[in-house]
């Protein structure tokens, strides 16, 4: 279950309970669901309690008929009120196994789909106050991004202003001299649209764990070098139990990796998609050497050494390691996608 399903699920949870006159509020047009900040407080949460509560009601009695609700959902499998009225969503375990198959059968594709379907999104080249020849580069490769975000969610792209940026402060000839065409397009795009692109080679083309494009790019050589060692090793990967603290955070950037691309395409915001890239390789990959107290969670940050998807020394290979690959595996397939997306490669080797 997607936070998107599970947004929907519980968006109807509260509509059958007003239906049902267990409620008297006025049904939203949409839910949030989010990952919650600390570990132990379920896969997902949610604060449509209080928002019903604003109107009228109490929040933990508004939360305790969702949650009664809720927990008899399939693929649901404990619900938790927490003051002030936070409901905590654990899901069953075969969800995230199905998570994964879903992201390993729609490989590089996965999260595309019909998030959009009937929207249109006004896309030009409009650069509001910038002026120059820089500004008006920047603007047309994020206008060109977001047309290509829009149609992999469905959307339809119609003639209008905007997304307005800041004009980046060297020419698209000199970005590409200085940068190549990958680090171009991320100094470019990285950064929200207000926000100044910093275009230091030094730093867009370090190979070292301070460049969030590199960390990006690393991770997803790393899950390729992963997958062909283990067919060297003879191990395929098959998606199984997820129970680890690490992996389930890396579960839940995957499930969110549909939203990401949704509301990149309709804020017209492709630096939104790149954040996540990086969010999803950090959670994959150990990078501590530079990044120091950032990444000390263990909840967060240590999939690759924590749970290793192969098996070291004399080790054989157990299920355990073919459903970590099988994760690895699809960490791989979002990242070489999201990079597609911005038109920037995801080469094997690095």
């Amino acid at each position: 279950m997607t936070p998107a399903q599970l947004s929907r699920t519980v968006l109807h949870t509260v509509r059958r309970a007003v239906e049902d006159d267990e409620l008297c509020v006025a049904v939203p047009e949409r839910v949030t669901v989010r990952t919650p900040p600390r570990p132990g407080c379920g896969d997902y949460a949610t604060n449509v309690a209080l928002q019903l509560a604003r109107a009228r009601g109490d929040a933990l009695v508004i939360a305790e008929v969702l949650r009664r609700r809720l927990v008899r959902t399939p693929g649901i499998a404990r619900v938790d009120v927490a003051a002030p009225g936070f409901l905590n969503i654990t899901l069953e375990a075969a969800s995230h196994t199905q998570l994964v198959q879903a992201v390993l059968s729609q490989g590089a594709d996965y999260g595309r789909g019909d998030a959009l379907a009937g929207v249109c999104v006004p896309v030009g080249t409009s650069v509001g106050t910038s002026v120059g020849t820089s500004g008006k580069v920047r603007a047309a490769l994020v206008a060109h991004v977001v047309r290509g975000l829009v149609a992999a969610c469905g959307g339809v792209v119609v003639p209008g202003d905007g997304p307005v940026v800041r004009p980046s402060p060297l020419s698209g000839r000199d970005l590409l001299t200085r940068l190549g065409p990958d680090a171009a397009r991320w100094a470019l795009l990285r950064p929200a649209a207000h926000d100044l692109p910093d275009t230091a080679p030094a730093r867009l083309l370090s190979q070292r764990e301070d460049n969030p494009l590199f960390r990006v790019r690393y991770a997803h050589a790393r899950v390729r070098g992963l997958m062909r060692n283990a067919r060297r090793l003879g191990i395929t990967s098959a998606p199984g139990v997820y129970d680890h603290p690490a992996e389930a955070a890396l579960l839940a950037l995957l499930a969110d990796h549909p939203r990401t691309l949704e509301a990149a395409a309709r804020h017209r915001a492709p630096d939104r998609l790149a954040r996540h890239l990086v969010a999803t390789a950090d959670a994959f990959f150990p990078f501590q050497d530079l990044l120091g107290d950032l990444f000390r969670d263990p909840v967060r940050d240590r999939f690759h050494d924590a749970c290793p998807p192969l098996p070291s020394g004399e080790r054989k290979p157990s299920a355990v390691h073919r459903s970590r690959l099988a994760l690895a595996e699809a960490v791989g397939a979002v990242l070489a996608g999201g990079l597609h997306l911005l038109g920037i490669s995801a080469p094997r080797h690095l």
